[in-house]
């Protein structure tokens, strides 16, 4: 079950939220990755059994030294993939911390 939130301004500076009255978060703690296969070798993790709108914003946190990037949008979900920083590095089995707002 959804927690209401009492209090939260936005900004008239802001894109507007997916509903007027409301925002959508979704907090996925700990979510696994794979190690990469070789240096230089990126991962994907699909993160699914959502229910989003159209448009939202992820944010991520890898437990490692990687990039990331989103892909794959929809309302039941997305995929994060990571990349070692440095293309010599690999990227090891860890975890993400994911925020979605909307």
């Amino acid at each position: 079950m959804a927690q209401d939130l009492h209090t939260i301004s936005v900004s008239d500076a802001s894109d507007p939220l997916a509903q007027a009255d409301r925002l959508l978060v979704v907090l996925k703690k700990a979510v696994a990755n794979v190690a990469g296969g070789s240096a230089g070798a990126s991962v994907t993790v699909a993160v699914t059994g959502l229910r989003l709108p159209a448009k939202f914003t992820v944010f991520v946190t890898p437990d490692q030294d990687a990039t990331h990037w989103i892909s794959g949008r929809s309302a039941a979900g997305f995929t994060v993939n990571l990349s070692p920083r440095l293309a010599a590095s690999t990227l090891a089995a860890g975890t993400l911390d994911i925020l979605v707002l909307a």
